[in-house]
């Protein structure tokens, strides 16, 4: 018999997303709504959020307000703006976390502020030397128990220059981000070089090669080059994050593209428009994998608390998700099951 979901508390950052405070109240209204089993912890302007609170419907008993008046903004440095904002939403948020009011942060704000804040109030996981940004893609397979279309690449952005030591641990971190989140029991996992032989590659690459190789308990396939990343080679794509954010501006990059050129060639061509017209449903199709809101964030792994950075241009529905995304973090102990792995 299956027992009622964990009681989770999700401490949402609500100010210093593109959209503003009033996108992330209205997704975490709709998660009082959706999930019973999630209390949501608003942390910004107490004024604002209830305003927003007021012209909405929600379910009081799952939401509550702690007051921080502050914010990091998109353009801010991060280091600096901490500095002169000690009490702004993302640290007050992360404070909380660590301090155990709530289990799990939600960002839509700042990355670099939301990662600073998290490295000053959460300890890195035993084994961990640095925490990776991972975030998922788009491929042309599906894979695990709820057929997902998408795969998950780290580090994007938060290690730019990682060691043998580090990519091991973030093909850890991943692995088992993947069997908890897409319920993939067996994800395969594989480094991002320059070539599929194992001597491919720079030698920090070529050594996590060797020690992955050996690991126990991981599904390591080897070495993937970026033509695999679309085709979904790999459930995990593992390198580090100076090379991962390239990958992933360019992953954003040719979808708009694709996009923009299917909506010109509607305007200017009839022939074209018959011909998207026959294609409408692949194209619907291909809109579908490629919407970020349906999966919320990405997870900032390798702290001790669950840290899901959604996109700055989150709305509602994106907000609820990752919210969604973080209570199943929490509730499926994915740091006990990092700490496991890193263990063999």
């Amino acid at each position: 018999m299956v027992g009622k979901p964990q009681q989770v508390t999700i401490a949402f950052d609500v100010m210093g997303s593109d959209h503003g405070p009033a996108e992330v109240v209205r997704g975490a209204a709709q998660l009082s709504l959706e999930s019973p089993h999630i209390h949501a912890l608003l942390v910004g302007d107490r004024p604002v959020i209830d305003e927003v609170l007021a012209g909405i419907k929600h379910n009081g008993e799952r939401i509550s307000v702690h007051h921080a008046a502050d914010f990091v903004g998109m353009d801010e440095k991060p280091g600096e703006a901490l500095a002169r904002k000690p009490e702004s939403s993302v640290a007050v948020a992360a404070r909380l976390v660590a301090e155990g009011e709530a289990h799990a942060l939600v960002s839509a704000g700042n990355t670099g502020a939301g990662v600073l804040a998290c490295k000053r109030h959460f300890q890195l996981i035993p084994g961990v030397r640095r925490a990776a940004l991972a975030t998922v893609y788009p491929t042309r397979g599906v894979r695990g128990a709820k057929q997902d279309p998408f795969s998950l690449i780290l580090d994007v952005g938060a290690t730019v220059e990682a060691t043998a030591e580090d990519l091991v641990a973030f093909a850890v971190m991943g692995s088992a981000y993947a069997r908890i989140i897409s319920r993939n029991e067996q994800p395969k996992v594989a480094l991002l070089s320059n070539g599929v032989e194992p001597q491919k590659g720079p030698p920090r690459v070529v050594e996590a090669h060797q020690r992955l190789s050996q690991m126990k308990g991981l599904n390591f396939t080897g070495n993937v080059e970026g033509i695999d990343i679309p085709r979904g080679t790999a459930d995990v794509i593992v390198t580090d994050g100076f090379v991962g954010n390239v990958c992933l501006k360019m992953l954003e990059g040719v979808h708009d593209t694709v996009m923009e050129l299917a909506q010109y060639a509607y305007k200017e061509s009839l022939r074209w428009r018959a011909g998207l017209a026959m294609l409408s449903s692949g194209i619907e199709r291909l809109k579908d994998i490629t919407d970020w809101e349906q999966y919320g964030g990405a997870p900032i792994l390798g702290f001790d608390r669950i840290f899901i950075k959604a996109h700055g241009r989150s709305k509602a529905r994106a907000i609820a998700n990752a919210g969604k995304v973080a209570a199943k973090a929490v509730a499926n102990e994915l740091g006990t099951a990092i700490q496991e792995g890193l263990s063999r």
